[in-house]
């Protein structure tokens, strides 16, 4: 499964050997002693769909990374009976419980996330409903059989709780089969705590823009660490959020510049307020209409890919964000991208603010990056919408 930016940057925030922090660092286990682990589920925003179901039947839990299907020594949480969950209800915050259970402490670092079979039942147990469009079965090879494995150093101590959250993107899951009307899940999951060493950002956007097209994100180094929609009264919850400073955060609204709020921290004190219902984010309106790039991604052997758009603001701190991204059709390499030619707008956190006000980087107007991933490969292309940009071709061989 290829490693999103995204999920590089969740690493570096919390570490790779550290990702589930929740009884220290060390591992092994305590001779006949047992913990619990608890599991729940969420979301970021899709782009694209009104719906993307999974049911799930089990998950499950080895010390091995290299374990087998069949070897010994898995514990399981079970749902019974298998339970169906609309990815894109799960924003804002929002948790669906998966289940607990106990077993022997000690560090975990392969999990398994089983799906339901889709049988020809109705509604499919997988499914995704493109925007407009009829409710589609997911095709999940590898959920269908052995689970969707996930590498995660998850630590249960004697007699303690170990509570994570699967972070579901599904927007960066559902993949498009050429022009067939099909589409593959090929989960884009990270796991975290949801105890210790995360927070929550909060906030409120003008109720102008609160719709499904609007994204909120906080991103590390150009690469989103927690994304949501916001609800229909424009407040926006991102959760859970790895502690850390130096967030950005980023509104994308249709009809608007992109809004960067540089400088957010992130405490397990408190939630971080951004903005309030008196005091919202406000990006300004475009004057132009947006600029659209395509092309292809063309991988041999046929691997899936994906395009992100960056783009740098060089007013100092210096700061780079992904504005879009979208995934390379899996059968035809196609992709294209929609974004704003205007300059984006900045502003700086300040807690408890009497007013935001943002300025325009004007130097950026028009101007990205390109990155395309197949892979651990990448590879880049810098654009100006200002003009028109002819399709853009990366090849990986």
């Amino acid at each position: 499964m290829p490693t999103s930016p995204r999920l590089r940057s969740l690493r570096a925030a919390l570490g790779v050997a550290c990702l589930v922090a929740l009884a220290g660092c060390g591992g092994g286990s305590a001779d006949g002693a047992s913990g619990t682990l608890r599991v729940a589920l969420t979301d970021t925003p899709a782009c694209g769909y009104d719906a993307v179901n999974i049911t799930i039947e089990r998950i499950r839990v080895h010390q091995s990374g290299n374990a087998g299907d069949n070897d010994p020594g898995w514990s399981e949480i079970v749902l019974t009976p298998a339970r169906r969950v609309d990815l894109l209800t799960l924003t804002n915050g929002v948790l669906e419980h998966l289940g607990q259970t106990a077993l022997p402490a000690g560090r975990y670092t392969q999990l398994r996330l089983v799906l339901a079979t889709n049988s020809g039942t109705s509604p499919p147990p997988n499914s995704v409903k493109p925007t407009g469009g009829a409710e589609t079965p997911l095709t999940t090879p590898s959920g269908q059989q052995s689970g969707l494995k996930l590498n995660a150093n998850i630590d249960v101590g004697a007699n303690q709780i170990a509570d994570i959250v699967l972070d579901f993107d599904a927007c960066r899951s559902i993949v498009p089969r050429g022009a067939s009307g099909q589409y593959n899940l090929k989960p884009v999951i990270a796991v975290m705590p949801r105890v210790i060493d995360v927070g929550q950002v909060e906030g409120h956007v003008d109720a102008t823009i609160a719709a499904s097209s609007t994204t909120v994100s906080v991103q590390m180094n150009g690469a989103p660490v927690k994304a949501t929609q916001p609800a229909s009264d424009g407040r926006f919850v991102l959760y859970p959020v790895p502690v850390g400073s130096n967030y950005t955060l980023v509104v994308s609204a249709s009809g608007r510049v992109t809004a960067v709020m540089t400088g957010v921290p992130v405490a397990t004190t408190a939630p971080t307020v951004v903005s309030t219902s008196a005091v919202r984010i406000v990006p300004p309106a475009a004057n132009s209409a947006p600029g659209v790039v395509s092309g292809t991604v063309m991988t041999t052997p046929p691997a899936s890919a994906s395009v992100r758009a960056l783009q740098t603001l060089l007013s100092l701190p210096a700061t780079t964000v992904e504005v879009a991204w979208t995934a390379a059709n899996d059968a035809t390499g196609l992709f294209s991208l929609s974004l704003p030619v205007d300059a984006p707008a900045r502003t700086a956190y300040v807690a408890n603010p009497a007013a935001i006000s943002f300025a325009a980087e004007t130097s950026a107007a028009g101007l990205y990056r390109l990155e395309a991933v197949s892979g651990t490969a990448s590879k880049s292309q810098d654009i100006d919408l200002r003009a028109p940009v002819p399709p853009v071709s990366f090849v990986f061989p």
